[in-house]
């Protein structure tokens, strides 16, 4: 996968850069593995916002994806490698003998034509998903369930491979992308590989307008709205933020303070923390 950038003929055009999709074989996605997604804007049930600047983004469609894997033991066949809107890595058509048709995560490496299989005597090969038990040490591994038979939750996104560090009782240890480690079930499914679509991060969005496809609003600063708006608001001239510590629109310490419960049922499974040496 490469990336292109265009002469600068604009100045937006000066820095911006979009994938080749070198790797993809088709453009329509499979009919019957798509829903329509309805767009919330970040409202609630209540229409209240609750997430900010977001709204007006481009209309798709949601790709359903086997997160489980739970196919175990029929062999399936990569028909395409498709672009999928709806997250950083591009994804595989499945093709099973038995005629039905799934989405999966795309490792880097998996092409059209191969063979992909689920299941504990499954080859260490990318694509394949099998229980963490059976996978030797040191192997690469993405789409990692937290609960056997939950469907993958941890690793999903481009580019991110977590590795198996060792195998002790009824669970492993794990070293997430973060640097975390963390104990996964030996029960729980894993794919080998690492997620493909790793020039994602190389990419330069460009513009302004590019970012509002995307469905991301303008974010202003705090420092610049009226004091009604925002407690950093206010003052005349340029002014400082006039308090310990920066805060959020809603008066809580924005940088610094740490937000995770400390009575949280996972901490037991965290071994060492991210950015911890």
């Amino acid at each position: 996968m490469g990336i292109r950038v265009y002469r600068p003929t604009t100045p937006a055009r000066r820095f911006t850069s979009v994938l080749t999709f070198e790797e993809l074989t088709k453009k329509p996605p499979e009919r019957s593995l798509t829903e329509s997604l309805q767009k919330h804007s970040g409202r609630n049930n209540t229409g209240t916002i609750c997430v900010r600047h977001r709204g007006g983004q481009q209309k798709r469609k949601y790709r359903i994806i086997d997160f489980k894997r739970n196919k175990d033991g029929i062999e399936a066949k990569v028909a395409a490698i498709e672009y999928d809107p709806n997250r950083s890595a591009f994804i595989a058509l499945l093709h099973y003998v038995d005629g039905e048709k799934r989405y999966i995560l795309a490792p880097e490496g998996l092409t059209a034509g191969q063979k992909v299989i689920s299941g504990p005597g499954a080859d260490i090969k990318p694509g394949n998903a099998l229980p963490i038990t059976n996978i030797p040490l040191g192997t690469l591994i993405h789409n990692i369930e937290i609960k056997a038979g939950k469907g993958g939750q941890l690793v999903r996104s481009a580019g991110n491979s977590a590795q198996l560090m060792a195998k002790e009782g009824a669970h492993a240890q794990v070293r997430l992308p973060s640097g975390e480690v963390r104990k996964i079930p030996l029960n729980a499914k894993a794919t080998i590989g690492t997620v493909g679509n790793h020039d994602h991060e190389n990419i330069r969005i460009g513009k302004a307008g590019r970012k509002r496809h995307m469905g991301i609003r303008p974010t202003v600063r705090g420092v610049v709205m009226n004091p009604c708006d925002h407690p950093h608001g206010g003052g005349e001239g340029k002014s400082p933020v006039g308090m310990p510590a920066p805060v959020t629109p809603w008066g809580k310490v924005a940088l610094g303070k740490k937000t995770r419960k400390h009575k949280k049922y996972s901490n037991k499974l965290i071994i060492k923390r991210a950015g911890k040496k």
